[in-house]
């Protein structure tokens, strides 16, 4: 599980590096947003987290792409997969990581049943928000942006984002501006942005 233990007095209390830990004050349970590419996961992670007083985003697709030498993306066969867990365990040692430095965590990816089960594994009740858009709004948003996906594999992770199931809570994207569905998110995780 993620860092931290109850006392025998039911107070939670956080460790800091060194093994020193702080009762009382701790960061809010972990943010996993998922969803399709061009959804806006990054940034909207990032806005988010930007209007916290602590925050680190976690870019899972990131932790994935430390591994150059290699690299196969999950959908690639056995090691793919191999990869996809391996980079989830690393984003969720990562999160927890700061989490135990009083760091509140934003962590962005597409999300499948399987990863999702692993991600409420290794983090301690992560709050997982599903950000939808609408494909042609996808299109439009990919075309904007620099494309580190081939169309098939595009076409290819919505149809499989379409059958997700296991997030807490959804929120529609389509026809929203990045800093609108921001608020939307952070009042789901902890209220107004600042």
């Amino acid at each position: 599980m993620g860092p931290g233990f109850t006392h025998a007095s039911g107070e939670f209390i956080w460790p800091l590096s060194g093994g020193m830990a702080v009762s009382g004050w701790g960061p809010m349970r972990v943010l996993v947003l998922t969803g399709p590419p061009a959804v806006g996961k990054s940034t909207v992670g990032r806005l988010v987290a930007e209007h916290r007083p602590r925050c680190a985003l976690v870019d899972t697709d990131d932790v994935r792409h430390l591994v150059v030498g290699g690299h196969v993306a999950p959908w690639q066969g056995p090691e793919g997969r191999r990869q996809q867990r391996l980079g989830v365990q690393n984003a969720c040692a990562l999160a927890c990581a700061l989490t135990g430095a009083r760091f509140d965590v934003v962590v962005t990816d597409v999300l499948d049943e399987v990863t999702a089960a692993l991600y409420r594994d290794l983090l301690p009740d992560p709050l997982v928000v599903r950000l939808r858009v609408g494909y042609r709004e996808a299109l439009r948003r990919q075309r904007s942006r620099r494309i580190h996906l081939t169309w098939p594999e595009f076409r290819m992770l919505h149809r499989r984002e379409a059958t997700f199931s296991a997030a807490d809570v959804s929120v529609e994207t389509t026809g929203l501006s990045a800093k609108d569905t921001a608020e939307r998110v952070a009042r789901l995780w902890s209220g107004p942005l600042g």
